[in-house]
């Protein structure tokens, strides 16, 4: 399958300083996440996309397409809804969103029809022919959705979208999100400083630090390898549960006063832990039961030398 978006060597240099060290990989996922602390190159990897910024070295293609060797095509094709407000003093929603329809080459009135339907979409229908001025910071991150979807792109890139929104505001941004996600033909990039926005939306995710590559995994292969751990404390006959659990697959580590760690394979459910406890006539006083979230795959990542973030980047 030909990837979503590709670089290789890809290098970028702003002021005489450079801010992308090398960068190479292939992303594929229907959504991908892209993380990483304060000036780790997150915006400049967007703008080099939107074609904004040059490579001073390597390539960067999106849906196969070099983004310097063919711009317009690319930017015909992608949808941007930036983090810091870009609308033009006095308009009212409706022309706006027309205004940025035709700029990325819709015909007038094609525009106009896809700015009502994106305004209907995103729910600010009854208020689209109010000026952006009197909106709220909530409808001011619908009506940026809108015009990144109004003339129809296949990639979406989205930078900081829930930035600043009430609980019930960031929910419906969220959902409009996974539901442009789930459309036929529809890609997106998801920015953010809340990992828990990436992880319920995203299946990919490439994190940079230091305008180097952290990691870039795949979420769903991430989740299924993750390995499930167990602290208990129990009563009873421990060593005969440990080595039944054993037997079954599992890890374990016994401690004093009934601890224990359990390492559990994939395939073992909590059920079966449970089922194996009474078998023994042990009782489980206190369970805690994690995963491996997107939050300890970052924090990992940023604990990696730099060297070896060097290295994977080249």
């Amino acid at each position: 399958m030909l990837p979503i978006i590709e670089f290789d060597g890809l290098t970028v240099s702003l002021g005489g300083r450079e801010i992308l060290h090398g960068l190479s990989g292939a992303l594929r996922g229907k959504a991908i996440g892209l993380l990483g602390p304060n000036g780790a190159g997150k915006s400049t990897f967007i703008n080099t996309l939107l074609g904004f910024h040059k490579p001073s070295k390597g390539t960067v293609r999106v849906h196969g397409r070099d983004v310097c060797n063919e711009a317009m095509a690319v930017r015909r094709t992608i949808g941007y809804m930036p983090e810091n407000e870009a609308f033009i003093a006095g308009m009212s929603g409706v022309r706006f969103v027309r205004y940025m329809a035709e700029l990325a080459g819709l015909p007038p009135e094609e525009a106009l029809e896809r700015t009502h339907e994106a305004f209907f979409y995103v729910g600010l229908g009854e208020a689209r022919y109010r000026k952006l001025g009197t909106y709220s910071l909530g409808m001011k991150q619908l009506a940026k959705l809108a015009q990144a979807i109004a003339h129809g792109p296949n990639l979406l890139l989205l930078d900081e979208p829930t930035n600043g929104l009430d609980p019930p505001a960031r929910l419906r941004m969220l959902q409009l999100i996974r539901e442009i996600r789930d459309t036929p033909g529809m890609n997106l990039v998801l920015s953010s400083h809340l990992l828990h926005d990436v992880e319920e939306c995203c299946d990919e995710v490439l994190i940079l630090n230091d305008g180097c590559i952290a990691a870039l995994c795949n979420l769903e292969e991430e989740r299924k390898a993750n390995r499930k751990f167990l602290e208990l404390e129990t009563t009873g006959d421990e060593n005969a549960f440990a080595e039944a659990a054993e037997r079954m697959g599992c890890e374990c580590a016994l401690f004093s006063r009934g601890r224990m760690k359990i390492v559990l394979p994939h395939e073992i459910e909590l059920r079966q832990i449970y089922q194996l406890a009474s078998e023994k006539g042990v009782q489980i006083r206190r369970m805690n039961h994690r995963r491996d979230s997107l939050e300890d795959i970052f924090l990992r990542a940023m604990e990696e030398p730099m060297t070896a973030r060097s290295a994977q980047a080249r």
